[in-house]
């Protein structure tokens, strides 16, 4: 399973950031009622001025996240601009956010300008120290191996051995050392145990996340070995190199590395899609519940014994196992097989090839009900999986989750299982059962590789018409 130190790292900011700007705005107002002699008059009480600061903190976060202060680069101070500016203008600017709704709204919040700029300067030191604090938590955690990416460096370059140096002697990067392909010369000397011969063998041996390349040779096969094993590929490009990079540049230390992405679908992105995911969910099986329940009756009704719900193992990112849940549409006695076993056991080996050519679809076909081909064709036999949004195993929008089986079949299978697979997606409002096999693949990969918002939210729409118009239902 992949290392998250990034994930770890922004969300011990967040949640410090958070806490620091609260604590700053409420010792501000402390210090003005308590602290200073003169003369004041505030409608607002403390609880009611801390609450107002809290309502807007997100808008403050987001302050700062413009400002670039939750990248890696700018924590470990290797930044061209430093943290200690950025915050300056984060704390002005979370004033002047206060300020601005202060004006709109007329509550009052600052009316001496003393304890406008007693916040400003609160919040430029709370959040200073507040980040040395995170700091020292982020390199005691990593310190513990815990979160961090295990790092393999490839490559006859200075950078390798500049890069070895720096991931031993800086816990807080998140990055653990396991593995070196290089000459002997490029390699510190009291890392030599870390060499391997080939990048074959290092990955044999070790249980790497991610591939650090300082070279030029054989580039498409290494970036190749990371798609499929779901890691993490950075290039160290030469001077010419780095002048025209493609991907996302960052410093891994003093040097700069391109992180080459598989997919748009990265960082605060997955947080952002998580969050819908989690909020399309919750109230999909609030206005569900009642549809659901009547389809749970109906199939205990038809056959007692029988689970209404069928759990069936598929794939999700990273090539992950999960039960995927679906009201059950088949009979009972074909649960559990594929085509061709229940096919056979039928007498009817016929119709596998028939079923095949028609993209894994057969009219009226025999293993499944009569009630089964309805919620088939209204789609209500993917509501349970609704629960596998909730749980994380799938998202809203994704490629269609695969089955084990049909890995071999998949030219570029190791790029879909780049993101989680989703209830609906590109290929089934493109037309669902109707367009070939082949074809939907091919959108799958369209997708995980030009991945947007925007194509996330014409999916989402499209998926309503095409359900209410059981576009390619069958």
């Amino acid at each position: 399973m992949r290392k998250k130190s990034d994930y770890i790292l922004r969300v011990l900011l967040i949640i410090g950031d958070a806490l620091a700007l609260i604590l700053s705005f409420a010792m501000a107002y402390f210090i003005r009622v308590k602290v200073d002699p003169r003369p004041w008059t505030f409608e607002f009480q403390f609880f009611d001025f801390v609450r107002t600061v809290v309502l807007l903190v997100p808008i403050m976060l987001i302050i700062l996240a413009a400002l670039g202060l939750y990248r890696k680069n700018i924590f470990l101070g290797s930044s061209r601009l430093p943290e200690r500016g950025r915050l300056v203008l984060a704390a002005v600017l979370s004033v002047a956010a206060l300020i601005v709704y202060d004006f709109f709204v007329g509550e009052d919040l600052f009316p001496v300008r003393v304890m406008a700029l007693t916040s400003v300067l609160l919040s430029f030191i709370f959040l200073l120290v507040e980040r040395i604090i995170v700091r020292f938590v982020v390199r005691q955690i990593f310190k513990n191996d815990y979160g961090v990416k295990r790092a393999i460096i490839i490559g006859n370059s200075k950078n390798t051995e500049y890069l070895a140096d720096y991931m031993t002697t800086t816990p807080e990067a998140g990055y653990r050392l396991v593995g070196i392909v290089a000459s002997k010369k490029y390699i510190p000397k009291d890392l030599k145990t870390h060499q391997y011969s080939s990048l074959k063998d290092a990955l044999k041996k070790t249980k790497a996340d991610v591939i650090f390349q300082t070279d030029e040779k054989s580039t498409e096969y290494v970036y190749k070995q990371t798609v499929e094993r779901h890691m993490l590929y950075y290039y160290v490009p030469n001077e010419t190199a780095l002048s025209s990079h493609f991907g996302d540049m960052e410093l891994i230390g003093a040097t700069p590395a391109v992180l080459v992405l598989t997919t748009p679908l990265t960082g605060g992105y997955v947080i952002i899609k998580r969050a819908f995911d989690l909020f399309v969910a919750i109230c999909g099986l609030i206005i569900g519940a009642i549809p659901m329940l009547i389809v749970w009756i109906i199939i205990k009704c038809n056959d007692f014994k029988c689970p209404a719900i069928y759990k069936d193992e598929r794939l999700t990112r990273y090539n992950r196992r999960f039960k995927c849940y679906k009201f059950r549409s088949m009979k009972p006695e074909y649960n559990g097989m594929t085509a061709e076993e229940a096919f056979i056991k039928m007498g009817k080996p016929e119709l596998i090839s028939k079923y095949r050519k028609g993209g894994d679809y057969l009219k009226d076909d025999p293993r499944i009900t009569k009630f089964g081909h309805f919620i088939r064709k209204t789609s209500l036999d993917e509501l349970p999986q609704l629960f596998n949004i909730l749980k994380g195993d799938i998202s809203l929008i994704g490629p269609r989750a695969l089955l084990p089986g049909e890995l071999r079949d998949y030219g570029d299978r190791s790029l879909i299982l780049t993101v989680k697979s989703g209830l609906t997606g590109f290929a089934q409002v493109s037309g669902r059962r109707d367009i070939p096999f082949e074809e939907r693949r091919a959108l799958d990969i369209y997708y995980v590789r030009n991945w947007s918002l925007m194509l996330d939210a014409q999916i989402f729409f499209k998926t309503i018409v095409s359900v209410l118009k059981r576009d390619g239902a069958k």
